[in-house]
This record gives structure tokens, C-alpha cells and sequence, in this order.
């Protein structure tokens, strides 16, 4: 299969309309003006799938909507755990047909308003579907078609954490991207062992104590922090990595972008 991983540049989060979104239209335009933005950049645009279980369009619905360009390495759709089994075979099968080859496989949140995929449905016997599950139907499925991520957590318990990854390396995944990392983390050399293309998530917003469940640990509120200064010295430590940009601002942030890589 023809790889379409290009990680070493910037990968940028753009969110879907909310459903429930009362001026439809004008998010519609918004996401559309970032995601062109992203594309003429030659970055990579990355949408996410039900974040924090809210219910929001999904990637496809809102490119056939707008007419956008799809191009297989400028563009990394989310797909979790949370979708009947229609909605999951509608997705990949549209994504395909748009050109789309690049996932990233999560486990997800769900609420009760989303239906978790049970291991019959995607014929793997196990007690819950998570995302090594999920990217095991996929490649089992759709062999060929598409490039698959996986998530790293370094705030987890690493024992459990590496093993997980090595399911999930073993299930097919490609490319790893993690969670939000601050200067320098040591415990993301125990990936180097995988041989994969590394994503660093980079928290773009200032509210740095919004990571506190992601981390495990409460961040004040008040304390200081420096998105920019923080993604110059990823790249500095990173320099043969991708950057995951999250919660980015567009107006002040993404014209900086260009001269950061440098």
C-alpha cells in the first residue's frame, strides 16, 4: 500500500459544527475558511469525531456539504468507538470515495445518546470494542484503503501504556500521536522502539489547567503558560517530528506557524 504519512509538519485540529448549533450556517463558514486555511498552508487538517461525547457533524457530512478539496495526505479524520454499525460503515465508505486515506483510531467518549459498537457487531471476540479493536476490523475490512494512527499517553501508567501500543502496532496502526506534551517529556523515547512516525500534540490554548484529567493531576487555574514558547521548544527537542496543534487560534496563532519550522 502506497503510504500518504507525511508527519513531519503540522497536523491542525478543526471541529465540526455542534448539531444542536443554532447558527448553522455560520459554522459551516467558519470551519470552512480554517480548513481551506490549513490546506493552502500545506498543512494537515485533522477533525475530530464527537469530542468529549458531544454530538457534531461528522467530516464527511461537512466536506460533501461545502464542496471542499480532499487531498490523501492533507487531511486525518477521527473515528471512535461511539457509532452504530451503519454510521461506521457509511463513514469509511464515504471517506474513501472522497479520496481520504488517513485515520486516527480512538477509543472515544460516549455519552447514552451514542451507541458503543459491540465485538459482534464487528465479529472480534472480545468484552469491549476500544481502539485496537476497532482498527483490527478496519484493516480486517477495508484492507488497503486507509492509514491508521493510534494515541499515546504518557500519563498513564507506562507498563500498561507500551503494552497497549504494542496491540495496537500489532493490529496495524502506522503512525502514533500524542497527547498534549509541555518542553520535554522522557517518557516518549519508549516509543522509538516502534519504528512509527511520531505526532507530538502541542496544546495551543492558554488555559493549561483544562489538561488537568488528561494529565492526572490538578493544574491551578493561574498558572502560566506560553503555547508558542511551548511549541518552539517541541520543535526544538522534536525536530524529527509532526506537531498536533489543539485548540489553535487562527487569528493570532496559525500566521506564526511558518516561521516556528524554520
Amino acid at each position: 500500500m502506497q503510504r500518504h504519512i507525511d508527519e513531519r509538519r503540522y497536523h491542525v485540529e478543526i471541529l465540526t459544527p455542534k448539531q444542536n448549533s443554532e447558527k448553522i450556517e455560520d459554522d459551516l463558514e467558519k470551519f470552512a475558511a480554517k480548513y481551506n486555511a490549513v490546506q493552502e498552508a500545506g498543512y494537515c487538517a485533522c477533525i475530530t469525531d464527537n469530542p468529549m461525547g458531544m454530538l457534531s457533524f461528522k467530516a464527511t457530512e461537512c466536506i460533501d456539504e461545502l464542496g471542499l478539496p480532499v487531498s490523501a495526505d492533507g487531511l486525518l479524520v477521527h473515528l471512535n468507538t461511539f457509532h452504530t454499525m451503519p454510521e461506521l460503515t457509511e463513514i469509511l465508505t464515504r471517506y474513501a470515495e472522497q479520496g481520504g486515506r488517513q485515520l486516527l483510531i480512538i477509543s472515544g467518549d460516549g455519552t447514552e445518546r451514542l451507541h458503543r459498537l459491540e465485538p459482534d457487531e464487528i465479529g472480534i471476540d472480545c468484552e469491549t470494542v476500544t481502539s485496537v479493536e476497532l482498527l483490527q476490523y478496519i484493516n480486517r475490512e477495508y484492507p488497503g484503503q486507509f492509514n491508521c494512527g493510534v494515541a499515546f499517553n504518557p500519563y498513564e501508567p507506562q507498563d500498561h501504556e507500551i503494552e497497549k501500543m504494542q496491540r495496537k502496532i500489532d493490529a496495524g496502526a502506522e503512525f502514533i500521536i500524542t497527547q498534549p506534551v509541555i518542553g520535554k517529556d522522557a517518557r516518549l523515547a519508549a516509543l522509538d522502539k516502534f519504528g512509527l512516525p511520531i505526532i507530538i500534540d502541542a496544546w495551543m490554548s492558554k488555559k493549561l489547567h483544562l489538561l488537568s484529567e488528561c494529565v492526572g493531576y490538578t493544574i491551578p487555574e493561574d498558572t502560566p503558560y506560553d503555547p508558542i514558547k511551548n511549541l518552539h521548544e517541541l520543535r526544538r527537542n522534536y525536530p524529527h517530528c509532526g506537531f498536533y496543534l489543539a485548540l489553535l487560534g487562527f487569528k493570532t496563532q496559525f500566521p506564526l506557524l511558518k516561521s516556528i519550522w524554520l
